[in-house]
């Protein structure tokens, strides 16, 4: 059983940045995958990144290619996800997401059993 907990979300105006955490605790590998999925109201969860542990790969929805980058502090059992250039678009809740193992379906939800309980994210304009 793995557990995710996300903080830094908040408001900020168009342009600005947020740096989100997202901390694990209990059973975790040593090679593993990390995701940031993001859900606005009336839409879909979709993907925004994702990170392998081990080898630190890392992986980018079109979206936010160029403005946010995922990374992750091995001591600290905690996943990044730094959003610079914030527009109005990128509004929703932001969930910390995990699995045990990478899969080339990374990009989606359905891969991930393991879900944090999300933390908000509002660009104003």
């Amino acid at each position: 059983q793995v557990q995710l907990v996300e903080s830094g979300g908040g408001l900020v105006q168009t342009g600005g940045s947020l740096r989100l955490s997202c901390a694990a605790s209990g059973r975790t590998f040593s090679s593993y995958v990390m995701a940031w999925f993001r859900q606005a109201p009336g839409k879909e969860r979709e993907f925004v990144a994702a990170i392998r542990w081990s080898g630190g790969s890392t992986y980018y929805a079109d979206s936010v290619k160029g403005r946010f980058t995922i990374s992750r502090d091995n001591a600290k059992n905690t996943v990044y996800l730094q959003m610079n250039s914030l527009k109005p678009d990128d509004t929703a809740i932001y969930y910390c997401a995990a699995a045990s193992y990478y899969s080339r379906s990374y990009y989606s939800d359905s891969v991930y059993p393991y879900w944090g309980q999300g933390t908000q994210v509002t660009v104003s304009s």
